[in-house]
């Protein structure tokens, strides 16, 4: 039965990162609307969608006692934001043709995660994942280089990420809940903003009932892989799920080099190469280990 278990987390895990790694192929269907309005409305149909299945699975008990839990619902408002703020940078990243930095973020982000780890929850990493952790940040050094500035997209994405992580760790709450109740604390936000936006002249819901659909797919593109990683996370151990988390910006990678033609120089390709090399070394001493 265990095993059976950690079979679906596997392919639970395999498909969430599957989702995430194509999913900058589908908001560049949204060239039709700015980052900041597709992220508003993400809010409000990820939190249909997940109040939705609360309510189907009987639930919606649960996730009140979260709400009316001052300090509950203040650390799902916090993590919520900085989900929020991820969401933006990349939304904004894939529209503006910076894929590939923000598949640099997401190859950060378990670095990201262990130097939080070690910091906070006083996490022991042996001298070879101390020595990839470093060969990451060196391959971040030399994006420096590649494009002529600091890449705070990679950064801004695998550190908010990750601080989401932190957050979620001090507040521990089924995944389902937590997130249910994140959207519903941001939907207000959500709504004030797009109302604004409308007010000011933004058309919010695109140019015809195509652009309308496809803005209400983004609840079931935004939970679906999250939904899929709960499940993963509660089923296998996280060492192999920080493994197979580096399906997504590889596929996010291919995508913005092969697809979207961003330019690849000698210098970006020794970056990416640094950090490959960071996730092979940390992998190997997580087999020893």
């Amino acid at each position: 039965m265990q095993r059976q278990s950690q079979k679906q987390g596997v392919v639970a895990a395999l498909a969430a990162f599957f989702l995430w790694g194509i999913l900058p192929a589908y908001w560049k269907q949204f060239g039709f609307l700015q980052a900041d309005l597709i992220v508003a409305q993400r809010t409000l149909w990820s939190m249909l969608a997940l109040y939705l299945l609360t309510m189907w699975r009987h639930e919606g008990r649960e996730l009140l006692g979260v709400l009316l839990q001052p300090k509950l619902a203040a650390w799902c408002l916090v993590s919520g934001l900085l989900l929020a703020g991820n969401w933006l940078i990349y939304v904004w990243a894939t529209l503006n043709n910076h894929v590939l930095e923000a598949a640099l973020g997401y190859y950060l982000n378990p670095f990201f995660n262990m130097a939080f780890g070690a910091w906070w929850f006083g996490d022991r990493h042996s001298r070879g994942q101390q020595a990839a952790i470093l060969l990451a940040f060196g391959g971040v050094l030399l994006q420096v280089t590649a494009i002529a500035g600091v890449p705070w997209v990679a950064i801004v994405l695998g550190c908010t990420f990750s601080l989401y992580a932190v957050v979620k760790k001090c507040a521990p709450l089924p995944s389902q809940t937590s997130l249910t109740a994140e959207t519903v604390l941001l939907a207000p936000l959500a709504l004030i903003w797009l109302t604004f936006q409308s007010h000011s002249g933004a058309s919010i819901f695109g140019r015809n009932w195509i652009d309308a659909l496809w803005i209400a797919s983004t609840g079931f593109a935004t939970t679906l892989p999250l939904l899929c990683f709960g499940h993963a996370a509660r089923n296998i151990r996280l060492s192999t799920l920080g493994i197979l988390q580096f399906l997504a910006p590889s596929l996010q990678f291919l995508l913005g080099w092969l697809l979207y033609h961003e330019p690849m120089s000698p210098t970006r390709l020794a970056s990416f190469a640094c950090i490959w090399l960071a996730v092979t070394l940390y992998g190997w001493e997580m087999k020893k280990s």
